[in-house]
C-alpha cells in the first residue's frame, strides 16, 4: 500500500508542474478584441505621477548638495568671448578665468532669485514673479 501511495504522489508531483503559457498564441487571440473591463467603460490604468512639489522639493535637495556648476561651461564661454569682443576684438582668458567668471555669475543670480524669493514670501505667495525680482533688485540698489 505504502509502494502505491509514493506511485500516486510522483505522479501528483507531475501533474503540479508549472503549467506552459503559449504567449505567441495568446497576443494573437487577444490583439484585435476588447477585454471586458474596457468594455463596461472603466478607464485605462494611468501612468504614475508624483504629487506637484514632490519633485521640485527632490530637485532643491539635489541641486543643494552638488558643489558643480548649474550653467553649462560651452554656452557660458561662448558667452563671455562674445561679450569680451564687443570690448576688445581678441582677449585671451584662460580657462580658470572663465571658471572664476561662471562661479561669480552663478552666486550672483542664485542671490537675487534667494532675495525675491524672501518678497515673494512677505506677499504671501509661494510662485516667484517678475515683480519680486525687480523688487529684490530695486532694494539692492541695482535696477532704478
Amino acid at each position: 500500500m505504502a509502494a502505491k501511495s509514493t506511485v500516486k504522489s510522483e505522479k501528483a508531483k507531475a501533474v503540479v508542474s508549472k503549467p506552459r503559457k503559449n504567449l505567441g498564441s495568446r497576443k494573437t487571440y487577444t490583439q484585435g478584441q476588447v477585454s471586458a473591463k474596457q468594455a463596461v467603460g472603466s478607464a485605462p490604468k494611468k501612468s504614475h505621477r508624483w504629487r506637484p512639489g514632490t519633485v521640485a522639493l527632490r530637485e532643491i535637495r539635489k541641486y543643494q548638495a552638488t558643489t558643480g556648476t548649474l550653467i553649462p561651461k560651452a554656452p557660458f564661454r561662448r558667452l563671455v568671448r562674445e561679450i569680451s569682443s564687443s570690448v576688445k576684438e581678441t582677449i585671451r582668458m584662460r580657462a580658470t578665468a572663465i571658471e572664476a567668471l561662471q562661479e561669480a555669475a552663478e552666486s550672483y543670480v542664485i542671490s537675487v532669485v534667494g532675495d525675491a524669493n524672501l518678497c515673494a514670501i512677505h506677499a504671501k505667495r509661494v510662485t516667484l514673479f517678475p515683480r519680486d525680482l525687480h523688487l529684490a533688485l530695486k532694494l539692492r540698489g541695482e535696477r532704478r
